[in-house]
């Protein structure tokens, strides 16, 4: 408790300076400042779980002797549930108030590769609450949650990544949740959460998935999945969907989907369901990627983005930097959006275009429009294939106030860039330059 009072004291100052602003003017709350990652002895009693009867055993699923040490600790006013070193299988966790996970060096908690070990649950995927599965580390209304140590949570995906393939082989059409695949973190209606340190990897689905969260801290994680020799679909590192101040910081994503994505709803009416929301006040910042479908992503299921901050990172190779997904079925706005400092290559700089995968406009008569303004990319030393993907689709979006500024950029295929197709843009001390590959 002392530690939730003492977060929650930290979201009510002021800023950190005057001269850190989001896009819109607003000051950033000094809340963002401020990354200890909580120790142990603050969040309460130790609960080792070989201490409850759990045993060292990569082979045997241990769920309902893992969730007893969980309810145990909950039951007894909270503390941390301890995963010592050694390997340890799971289905489907769902943590309690008041109680934490700490995952040890040398330690792995290790998500079953069977389904069935997943009950099908009321949550949220795919920007709708729906019955699906729920992921390996689940926590809805658990205030101050976290999840630290330097150990590894393994989603175990490779046997749904080859059933999945083999399903769209047979059926094209067979979409993400078609193929009943779990994900590996689930933060729901929580707020002061963070997660610190930890390897995350080989989710069978999304890797971590925040819905309607305040005040989310990720510090010094790493995400990773493997696009070869068996692709890892729709693993995306972060899935922020409906949350507010969100922070990111000094980690590190390799997946085969997005890196860093803003979800929020979808739908031709997404606007008017009071499940979706928007997204606002989020930082990435001090971060590498490796290969990613892009650094950071709006949509496709998103309805409204505001202040977002991408600065001082490091990509290495991902598909796109910056990728706005319009979708021609669901009303969108992304604004105030900043992407600064940043270095590294990309197949794509900017990359803005309709998003039509499993387009259903469920019987409106007319395309909703969609809008993104006050984008501003600027200070980004860069290596590309193309630096400016934009395509011009004025009766689904509009695109207007750009701001592109201190740009030395190197295109290896396509270093050419329209100006009017954003309306108001803006271009200062911009170096696109035709290289050879």
């Amino acid at each position: 408790m002392r530690l939730l009072s003492l977060l929650l004291l930290a979201m009510t100052s002021t800023a950190i300076s005057a001269a850190d602003k989001f896009p819109d003017g607003s000051i950033v709350p000094s809340w963002f400042a401020n990354n200890e990652v909580p120790s142990l002895k603050s969040l309460g009693p130790e609960y080792v779980v070989t201490d409850f009867g759990v045993v060292n055993d990569s082979s045997l699923v241990q769920t309902q002797a893992l969730q007893a040490v969980i309810d145990k600790c909950a039951h007894d006013g909270g503390g941390v549930i301890v995963i010592p070193q050694g390997t340890f299988m799971t289905g489907a966790l769902f943590f309690r108030p008041h109680t934490h996970l700490h995952i040890k060096e040398g330690g792995k908690l290790k998500g079953s590769d069977d389904i069935s070990d997943f009950p099908v649950i009321e949550t949220r995927i795919e920007g709708q609450t729906r019955k699906y599965f729920p992921a390996v580390v689940n926590a809805d209304r658990v205030n101050g949650f976290t999840l630290t140590g330097k150990g590894v949570l393994d989603g175990n995906g490779l046997r749904y990544w080859k059933h999945f393939w083999l399903r769209r082989s047979f059926n094209p059409q067979c979409t993400n949740v078609d193929e009943m695949r779990p994900r590996l973190v689930y933060i729901s209606n929580s707020d002061s959460v963070v997660i610190a340190d930890v390897s995350i990897q080989h989710s069978p689905f999304w890797s971590t998935h925040y819905y309607r969260c305040n005040f989310v801290k990720l510090l010094n994680i790493s995400v990773r999945s493997p696009k070869e020799p068996v692709k890892a679909p729709s693993t995306d590192a972060v899935d922020i969907d409906v949350c507010s101040n969100f922070h990111i910081k000094g980690c590190y994503f390799a997946v085969n989907d997005d890196g860093v994505v803003l979800k929020g709803g979808k739908g031709p009416y997404a606007d008017q369901d009071p499940n979706n929301g928007e997204n606002t006040n989020i930082i990435v910042e001090d971060c590498t990627y490796g290969f990613c479908h892009s650094a950071i992503t709006f949509g496709s299921e998103s309805i409204h983005d505001r202040n977002v901050i991408f600065r001082n990172n490091r990509v290495n190779g991902t598909e796109r930097l910056l990728w706005l997904k319009m979708r021609p079925d669901t009303p969108q706005n992304y604004e105030y959006i900043t992407v600064e400092n940043v270095t590294g290559h990309a197949n794509y700089l900017l990359y803005v275009m309709p998003w039509t995968q499993f387009f259903d406009l469920q019987g409106r008569p007319d395309v909703p429009m969609s809008y993104s303004s006050h984008v501003t990319l600027r200070n980004i030393d860069f290596d590309c294939a193309t630096f400016f993907q934009v395509q011009n689709a004025p009766d689904q979006y509009s695109l207007k106030d750009f701001t592109f500024e201190n740009l030395k950029v190197r295109a290896t295929k396509n270093a050419d860039y329209d100006a009017g197709l954003i309306a108001n843009s803006v271009w200062k001390k911009v170096s696109v330059e035709k290289v050879e590959k």
